[in-house]
């Protein structure tokens, strides 16, 4: 195990030595009732810091604010588009400018590693306030002729702003979830209230500070940290229009089904189980590199992650061992130590989930290719990067989304077979395709049930591109042009011309 190496940051030091409390109309609060909650270094599991811990009475003063600086007169209904644009602008600048400190924050919250945290999240997060910022002035409508014999008409339409917005988020990509839901959400104008993770509140809240101080005004984002009672009060509340959520297929269901109260809309990013599929044609050397990007990015903890890898049989073999050799190449360590490139998992529960999942697949006959089914070390939530052979179909470690660095490999002759395979699976959320023939990648990839589909690459991405889920892994989409659609409603207008 590598060992940390470099020093916090004075700015981090401040951060965590002061009040972590709840951001509630331009105020930082101590809950209503006074509880708060530990947050942990899944690297060591020593407490970083208490939290407050937000109720359903934090959530209703939290939604109370959101109204006010949502209705007309506020100062934040009053803001012209332009405005919102060069807000949007300057927080992206401010992000980028405290790069670091958000990175070590995310490491030390998360587990993640700090160059992993500040060239990938926190560099995404900036350029989405700054691509968002473009969208502010150009939210248009449209003019429609319209055919009514004898009278003549004006018809248009307006997106217009849904009013108040929950935005929930998970705690593998705290901060970049986060602005998931922040940023499309003030840039067309309505208000935000955001549950972070209780594993991974520390981002979110630093992100509160910055927002206060590029100028967002009270009450437009509101921070409430806290567990699943606060989550349930927000889905229910009959104050919220829209709720944002990004999680487990699980508790997506129980959030469609609670939004129901007042049909208050609702999105959800939720569960995968991607496909990674190599037909023999590839380029081998190039699959394996993707097979090892796409199962063990983020420390396995991402939803796009191709976890289910089949390869056709002619180069299984050869697929297997390359996959394997990178796996066990992969060193784990704590995310500030230099030479580490896997961090831990999140928390003990998932250390624990991850553990039981290899334990399982070997328990019914799997092979572990690389990997252990043992923790990786004595202190912290390490999990070794596995690869398991043998496996069914029916096995769990097959069809549940596991979350962690585990992939499993099975081999394929044909293609009918392989995207049956693919596709027997209640997630569409991501696959990909790996052949050097673009008429074989491109056929494949359009009968894969899935909202992305990456042909010869894997993670290839973009804040313009559209991203969601067939099936149950979700509803809507988020980013791009597309992503504005979900936090707008349109309205048409009908003048009659005497």
């Amino acid at each position: 195990m590598s060992t940390d190496t470099s020093p916090l940051l004075p700015a981090v030091h401040e951060f965590l030595s002061a009040p972590k409390q709840l951001l509630i109309d331009g105020a930082w609060v101590d809950a209503a009732d006074g509880r708060t909650f530990a947050t942990l270094n899944p690297a060591t599991e020593e407490e970083l810091v208490q939290v407050a811990r937000g109720s359903a009475v934090d959530v209703d003063r939290a939604v109370a604010a959101a109204r006010r600086a949502f209705e007309s007169p506020s100062p934040w209904s009053r803001m012209t588009p332009r405005d919102r644009s060069h807000l949007l602008w300057r927080i992206g600048d401010l992000i980028e400018a405290h790069a670091d400190e958000f990175a070590q924050l995310e490491s030390l919250d998360n587990g993640k590693r700090v160059e992993a945290a500040r060239d990938g999240d926190v560099a995404t997060a900036a350029e989405l306030f700054r691509y968002f910022a473009g969208w502010a002035t150009k939210m248009e409508g449209t003019t429609i002729p319209m055919s009514v014999p004898g009278r003549e008409f004006h018809a248009y339409t307006r997106r217009e702003a849904l009013g108040v917005v929950a935005g929930i988020v998970p705690w593998n990509f705290p901060l970049l979830m986060a602005c998931f839901k922040i940023v499309p959400a003030i840039t067309a104008g309505n208000t935000v209230i955001l549950k972070p993770a209780e594993q991974t509140p520390l981002t979110a809240l630093r992100l509160g500070q910055l927002l206060l101080d590029a100028g967002v005004p009270a009450g437009v984002v509101n921070i409430v940290p806290g567990f699943g009672d606060a989550g349930a009060a927000l889905v229910e509340h009959r104050g919220v229009d829209k709720v944002a959520f990004t999680g487990s297929t699980e508790v997506g269901k129980k959030i469609a089904a609670a939004a129901a109260g007042n049909l208050k809309k609702v999105s959800l990013e939720l569960g995968g189980k991607a496909p990674n599929i190599i037909f023999a044609d590839a380029d081998i050397d190039a699959a394996i590199a993707g097979a090892v990007l796409g199962g063990y990015f983020n420390e396995g903890q991402c939803c796009v992650n191709g976890s289910r890898l089949y390869v056709q049989r002619e180069v299984f073999d050869r697929v297997i061992e390359g996959v394997a050799a990178a796996a066990r190449a992969i060193t784990v360590g704590d995310g500030f130590a230099d030479g580490a490139s896997m961090g831990p998992l999140v928390s003990q529960e998932q250390h624990e989930k991850v553990l039981g999942y290899i334990r399982g697949a070997v328990a019914d006959g799997a092979t572990l290719a690389a990997g252990s089914a043992d923790a990786a070390f004595d202190r912290g939530y390490f999990v070794h990067p596995t690869l398991i052979t043998g496996v069914t179909e029916e096995m769990a470690v097959q069809t549940d989304e596991i979350f962690g660095p585990v992939v499993t490999a099975i081999p394929f002759d044909t293609e009918d077979e392989v995207v049956a395979a693919a596709n027997n699976t209640v997630y569409g959320l991501a696959a990909g395709v790996w052949s050097r023939d673009l008429g074989t990648a491109h056929r494949v990839g359009a009968k894969l049930r899935a909202g992305t589909v990456w042909l010869n690459t894997w993670h290839a991405d973009d804040v313009t591109l559209p991203r969601g889920g067939f099936k149950q892994s979700g509803w809507g989409r988020e980013l791009g042009s597309f992503g504005l659609d979900d936090y707008t409603e349109l309205k048409t207008v009908i003048a009659e011309l005497r």
